[in-house]
């Protein structure tokens, strides 16, 4: 039975960049990143609601848990919306690989620095050389996925379809996101026990993210009417899953952790990004450019599996 929910684990970080590329190919209707995760979030909104009124059996908040508690409790839609719109700005720019690697890397860092200090009221778990062993090896796996290929096409003489340079700004960008995507663990997390529901607190979570999309693209950037043009028979039903797969993953991921732990679901739910990423590029599913996955990819993605076990399970 274990074996069968760590599958569950493993199925549910490979749907994670199944998200970003529906969600990549969502913008190109759209024609914006901000009305594809205003869309995303959408559909992830009222799958939650019902969810959260089917085991909690309302979607308000008292009002004293609003006076009692600190301000950045609310904060983690906003996070989770630059999170996912960074997912899809970077998809087209970094392939598949990347685009899940480097937020990784961001989310690892980001969830050290909260455990070493307790921040958002987390246990304190102090930085040791053990973690110290993982994120080296971690960084040595990122180099040999990201900077070793590159390297290796200059050394033959082929050059990249964008430079390192031009790149540079966007792998910055995406670990920053996934640093903001761990901090909003960690906030959920503790909504969640505040509300005495995790299902809630995502919930709440996604309504904040759709409520600042709905401002962003309604009153500064005049794109709501964007929303019509991911209608109609031309364009695929699937690309409206994004925020079913969000969703289901953060519900999973919830009823998944007492079972089997947090540690062991983290790695599986991570091993599972990285090998649907390497999919993706290797056969340019959902319109994805198609990037053969080298030998070199396949030792430093080894080595990122090695240094999440150790920082995630001791």
């Amino acid at each position: 039975m274990s074996l069968f929910y760590l599958l569950i684990a493993l199925a549910i970080g490979f749907g994670m960049p199944i998200q970003t590329a529906i969600n990549s190919r969502l913008r190109s209707y759209v024609l914006s990143p901000f009305v594809a995760s205003f869309i995303s979030f959408l559909v992830g909104t009222i799958f939650l609601s019902v969810v959260t009124l089917l085991t909690k059996h309302t979607l308000l908040v008292p009002s004293e848990i609003f006076t009692s508690s600190p301000w950045w409790l609310w904060i983690g839609g906003l996070l989770g919306v630059i999170g996912l719109t960074g997912n899809i700005l970077l998809f087209p720019k970094l392939g598949g690989v990347q685009t899940v690697i480097l937020p990784i890397l961001g989310q690892i860092f980001a969830s050290m620095i909260i455990d070493h200090f307790g921040f958002f009221g987390s246990p304190v778990i102090p930085f040791s050389l053990i973690r110290a062993l993982g994120v080296l090896f971690l960084i040595l796996g990122i180099l040999a996925v990201i900077a070793l290929p590159g390297y290796l096409r200059k050394r033959k003489g082929h050059v990249p379809e964008v430079t390192e340079g031009g790149r540079l700004p966007f792998q910055l960008f995406g670990i920053l996101a996934g640093a903001m995507m761990a901090t909003q663990s960690a906030i959920n997390g503790r909504l969640g026990a505040v509300l005495e529901s995790p299902v809630h607190a995502a919930f709440i979570s996604f309504l904040v993210g759709l409520i600042l999309l709905f401002i962003t693209i309604t009153f500064f950037l005049r794109k709501l009417q964007n929303v019509k043009f991911a209608m109609g028979k031309s364009k695929p039903k699937w690309i409206w899953l994004g925020g079913i797969i969000g969703s289901f993953f953060v519900l999973t991921m919830a009823a998944l952790v007492p079972i089997l732990g947090t540690g062991l679901v983290v790695v599986a739910g991570l091993f599972g990004q990285l090998v649907c990423s390497i999919l993706i590029d290797q056969f340019g599913w959902f319109g994805a450019r198609k990037s053969p996955t080298t030998s070199i990819q396949i030792l430093g993605l080894v080595l990122m599996v090695a240094g999440v076990i150790l920082i995630k399970l001791v």
